[in-house]
């Protein structure tokens, strides 16, 4: 499978927008990104988060919806994907989560990524009336969901009897471009019930968080899952994420951090904890271990991208070249 690049735009949740005042600039400011991506051939796909709360801590900033903004953002691209990761499938109704995604692939012409999780993000839970159910709950509801979703796409009158949820016939059309059904990212290394699902159901994964070791660990384990059920493991995408700083041969660090850090008020060692620095080169050898582990898919999230492109051409010119 060939590698595959994506990346995420700003929409507010990294506190990414907090430097622009007017919430229609920062709309615009995030559609800038998808604009710039879109006409740059390297990159297969934009993604967005679905959260509602800033991280890495909460403010009283923009965080754009995320199916709102897939929408729009597919009509405001012509040729990238356009994908969350990951859905958080306890703040929508599966149904209608099918209903929005079946309506959304039509809407970009089957350019839908469709990523789901089982969600952590305990504080936005909360705040939203959600509750926030144990994890044996959550993972469970989690599969459920993730069957009613297929169900929905591939089947005229499906019903589902689950101790969750149930459906009775609904209607779903149109179900989408893609056939048999949008494509479907699952995201998350659990190893009993989400890497499962990724075998039962999914079209790609998403886990390790860009860390080598993680992911030959937990690409292990989908192997074993897929062997299990019959699957054929190379048809399923594996994909990681990477945040990623640029530097230039000779920068002091600290210097050219500061800016980035001053947002998340970070030191210079929790940079580096939370995000690959450094030259292209650098950038690049690290990325190349994940792909050693096993990733073919890498999602980038450059942390100032809305206030300044070129780290999209540094990495579709200096970095994507020299992975493999």
């Amino acid at each position: 499978m060939a590698l595959q690049f994506g990346t995420f735009v700003p929409q507010g949740w990294r506190l990414d927008l907090i430097e622009i005042a007017d919430p229609v600039e920062k709309y615009e400011a995030m559609t800038r990104v998808a604009k710039a991506v879109d006409a740059m051939p390297v990159y297969d796909s934009i993604w967005v988060y679905d959260h509602f709360h800033t991280v890495p801590r909460i403010e009283q900033e923009t965080v754009f919806e995320a199916w709102t903004i897939t929408a729009a953002l597919a009509r405001d691209t012509q040729r990238v994907k356009v994908g969350q990761m990951v859905t958080c499938l306890g703040y929508r109704n599966p149904a209608l989560l099918a209903k929005i995604a079946s309506t959304v692939d039509v809407l970009s012409h089957g350019r839908l990524y469709c990523g789901i999780g089982a969600g952590w993000y305990e504080h936005e839970w909360r705040a939203y009336g959600y509750g926030f159910p144990e994890t044996r709950d959550r993972m469970r509801a989690f599969r459920e969901a993730t069957q009613i979703l297929v169900k929905m796409w591939t089947e005229e009158t499906p019903t589902f009897e689950g101790e969750y949820y149930h459906i009775r016939g609904p209607i779903n059309e149109p179900r989408g471009v893609q056939k048999p059904h949008p494509s479907l990212w699952i995201g998350g290394g659990g190893e009993q019930v989400t890497l499962k699902l990724v075998a039962q159901y999914g079209n790609a994964c998403n886990v390790g968080g860009g860390n080598p070791e993680v992911i030959r660990s937990k690409l292990a384990i989908l192997r074993e899952h897929c062997a299990r059920l019959g699957r054929d493991y190379d048809a399923i995408i594996k994909s990681t994420n990477a945040n990623i700083v640029f530097l230039k041969p000779g920068d002091d660090l600290a210097a050219a951090t500061e800016r980035v850090r001053a947002t998340y008020r970070w030191s210079v060692e929790e940079l580096e904890r939370n995000a690959i620095v450094g030259t292209p080169e650098q950038v690049a050898e690290r990325l190349q271990a994940t792909v050693d582990a096993g990733a073919t898919y890498l999602i980038t999230y450059f942390p100032r991208i809305a206030y300044d492109h070129e780290p999209l051409q540094i990495f579709a010119e200096e970095v994507a070249p020299r992975l493999r």
